[in-house]
């Protein structure tokens, strides 16, 4: 296909979009598909997309990126799926969303009580691509900053005015629209609480040595380059408490369990 035809195609597939896994992945295979082609023409039709869609695409949209972004990250480790054209270094459209990440947030999250819907949903997908370090941590606690102190239909927001009620029913959501977000959270929900347990893909380098270690074998500065077992690592290090004497006594009970005492039998203690 040429460069306008994929465009309208994509434009069709994105105006569709909905909270199922299908319809999503559906999408992000067409995009992968045509980045070394028209990536950036693919990626100015998600901008404006987001920023003329109704409240409830553009949250479409912020999870059409989540999966987009995981995808991405899949594809930089295999560069050879997706052909030629593409450079070995590029992280396909991952370097886009960190780019325009602040404009993003604020088509997904406008000021005022049309933004509220969508508040909560965007602070979970940028704080969960803050831990599995898929974009810059310093550029999602930007974003995150500016949510946290717009105060988006906060008690700290002032009261509107008589003139202001008239815009304020006119933003509302048709009933129907409503009962469709409510299934789309649902459905968003519980791939969320799929995901919560999936450790993030190793995305290091393959001369990177496979080995466990108490010390990590990377760094803060390495970002997506950072390896899973790092990571599980962190986790558990941080769940883990002091050691104390239930740990003694844990410790004594596993040690009998592998080698029984023998003074029982009369027989000499095991070296």
């Amino acid at each position: 296909m040429d460069p306008f035809e994929v465009r309208m195609q994509f434009l069709s597939l994105i105006r569709k979009l909905n909270a199922s896994q299908q319809s999503i992945q559906k999408v992000v295979g067409f995009a992968l598909k045509f980045f070394s082609q028209c990536g950036e023409d693919l990626w100015d039709c998600i901008v404006e997309e987001c920023q003329k869609g109704s409240i409830n695409n553009r949250i479409n949209i912020l999870y059409f990126l989540d999966s987009l972004c995981e995808a991405s990250m899949l594809a930089k480790s295999r560069p050879t799926t997706l052909g030629q054209g593409v450079q070995p270094e590029s992280s396909f459209y991952v370097d886009y969303v960190g780019r325009d990440l602040s404009k993003i947030v604020e088509f997904v999250v406008p000021e005022g009580r049309i933004g509220l819907p969508n508040l909560m949903s965007t602070k979970q997908i940028l704080e969960d691509w803050r831990s599995k370090r898929v974009l810059d941590p310093q550029k999602v606690d930007d974003a995150l900053e500016v949510l946290n102190t717009r105060n988006v239909g906060g008690e700290n927001s002032p009261p509107p005015s008589p003139l202001a009620r008239a815009p304020v029913r006119q933003e509302a959501l048709p009933r129907d629209e409503i009962f469709k977000r409510i299934e789309a959270d649902r459905e968003r929900h519980k791939r969320l609480r799929e995901r919560r347990w999936v450790q993030p893909v190793m995305h290091a380098p393959a001369h990177a040595a496979p080995l466990a270690s108490f010390t990590p074998l990377t760094d803060d500065a390495d970002g997506a380059e950072e390896l899973t077992i790092d990571i599980e690592f962190e986790n558990e290090w941080e769940t883990t408490s002091d050691w104390n004497e239930d740990d003694d006594e844990a410790v004594a009970e596993e040690n009998d369990l592998c080698y029984p005492r023998s003074t029982n039998r009369g027989e000499a203690p095991m070296d």
